[in-house]
């Protein structure tokens, strides 16, 4: 079977976008969606993201992580499927959308993607540090040097914390600057750095804000993979109106044969 898929990135943070509103593709089908994040034998991204009907909005985006299963909302990833469903005409410039977390809107201004992500109900500190859920939970840790940083190392210690059981966190590590802060985040499910990652970016302006590190909204952030900006407005501990703004761009669009894929699978265990 033949599945055209289209590669999209934002911010460097990359995926694998398929309309399987035909309902060819299995979501239950894990060694397929990781055969197609693997950057050596595969096409390669950071997850797969599914397009399907539902009612009342414009589609359903299913995000599935590199690993090869279901995941929680992908910020970055929201963002990249709304520039498809739009470019595609499965939807308007202005549209909603359902995800496993609850409804988005997205919203295409000035070559950018908006993406209004859910309300956060409260935060949480552990360790002295922020743990919010924008959608994904993530730990958001303060350091002076995040460049050098071992973000890998330090990361994946922090991500199967006891305190974050039985799931497990993301974890960011971020840098109060001049005019911005600076991320880099350790994605579970991908259990790597990604370039960037869009909740991880929501949840770490939302801790440079409330820790007193950052006083001007919106606050721009600069990741490795690029430059996002973070919109919200405070009531209380309830965080409302946060809108996550970035680019969200085509890389090309290609084709596979599921078929030959099995085969070649097969072929390298014999």
């Amino acid at each position: 079977m033949k599945i055209t898929f289209n590669k999209y990135q934002g911010a460097g943070n990359d995926f694998i976008i398929i309309d399987n509103r035909d309902g060819r593709i299995n979501p239950a089908d894990d060694k397929l969606i990781r055969w197609m994040c693997d950057r050596r034998f595969g096409i390669g991204a950071d997850g797969v993201i599914l397009i399907s009907d539902t009612e009342d909005f414009s589609y359903k985006m299913t995000y599935f992580n590199a690993d090869g299963f279901e995941g929680t909302m992908c910020g970055n990833g929201g963002r990249c499927t709304a520039a498809f469903a739009i470019s595609s005409g499965i939807a308007t410039p202005d549209h909603n959308f359902n995800a496993i977390d609850a409804p988005h809107r997205a919203i295409a201004e000035n070559g950018l993607i908006k993406l209004r992500m859910n309300d956060v109900q409260g935060t949480e500190l552990i360790g002295g540090n922020y743990f919010i859920n924008t959608g994904s939970p993530h730990y958001v840790v303060f350091e002076k040097d995040v460049a050098s940083f071992d973000v890998f190392n330090e990361g994946k210690k922090l991500r199967w914390a006891p305190e974050f059981a039985p799931g497990g966190t993301n974890v960011n590590f971020a840098e109060v600057r001049t005019n911005d802060i600076f991320v880099r985040t350790f994605e579970r499910g991908v259990e790597d750095e990604t370039l960037s990652c869009g909740t991880g970016v929501t949840a770490s302006a939302i801790a440079a804000v409330l820790s007193g590190h950052f006083d001007s909204i919106p606050v721009n952030v600069h990741t490795r993979g690029g430059d996002l900006s973070v919109s919200f407005t405070r009531d209380g501990n309830r965080l409302t109106d946060i809108w996550l703004t970035g680019p969200a761009t085509h890389v090309f669009t290609g084709s596979i044969d599921t078929d030959k894929i099995v085969m070649q699978q097969a072929e390298s265990v014999s």
